[in-house]
């Protein structure tokens, strides 16, 4: 299964755990089967309601009608149900745009359209790009900028956003040299931070040159990690500021 890794412009970096082929094969086989078992029932009430001489519409308003479920079904349950169809909500999985905020009516019209070309006038050529692009996208999805992830996942991405909610508010920068770093350089930095292996003798000469190039009078009083994440601090704060 694959993990997109995604940075956004405040650099709050998010992993995203992509919906595999699999996952999307399936939750497509659960809404064609609905979609079938709609039209068929639908097929059994006209020959009742022609058997029966029921008062129904036109044939063509009845059957323009009769076929905009159909037509439709993908686009309108994910505009509406948060980029789920029914399938996708039994098999955990939901669309968004790839810095995980929910996609735009433009982004879903856009899966909508290309839609036919990926799965029936092609013969399934969007399997393909699934399987072959690093965040498992179709053509809809590359297109429109979106991917398919795990639901639960998801939610994790949502919670990891709020966490720097703060920034935007009270919070006090305590370097504002953070905001010369580069967005690499804070990656280097995040990076040495989540490093196991020797951590804390990367920490003390990553800290070292962070003071030095940054012009930062060493504090005795704060650990070489404790520097080092309120520089990423105060640099996602200029970020967001700016």
């Amino acid at each position: 299964m694959g993990y997109s890794a995604i940075t956004t412009g405040q650099f709050v970096q998010i992993h995203q755990k992509s919906a595999t082929l699999a996952d999307r094969a399936l939750a497509l086989g659960i809404d064609l089967f609905i979609i079938s078992a709609y039209i068929a029932g639908g097929y059994y009430l006209i020959i009742k309601m022609r058997d029966f001489n029921w008062a129904r519409p036109s044939d063509t308003v009845f059957y323009v009608l009769f076929l905009l479920i159909p037509t439709f079904y993908f686009l309108i349950f994910e505009i509406f149900t948060n980029g789920q169809t029914i399938g996708k909500r039994l098999m955990h999985i939901r669309v968004a745009m790839k810095d995980s905020t929910p996609p735009t009516l433009g982004a879903y019209l856009l899966r909508w359209v290309i839609m036919p070309v990926d799965v029936f006038i092609t013969g399934g050529l969007g399997a393909i790009f699934i399987v072959c692009t690093k965040h498992h996208q179709r053509l809809g999805d590359l297109a429109a900028g979106t991917i398919v992830i795990k639901e639960q996942n998801f939610k994790h991405l949502q919670i990891n956003l709020d966490e720097f909610n703060y920034l935007a508010h009270d919070y006090q920068p305590t370097y504002p040299q953070a905001a010369d770093l580069s967005l690499e350089q804070i990656n280097i930095i995040s990076r040495t931070l989540d490093d196991i292996k020797n951590r804390h003798k990367r920490m003390e000469q990553l800290a070292m040159k962070v003071h030095t190039m940054l012009q930062i009078a060493p504090n005795k009083e704060e650990s070489n990690e404790d520097f080092l994440r309120t520089i990423i601090r105060d640099y996602q704060y200029y970020a967001l500021v700016d």
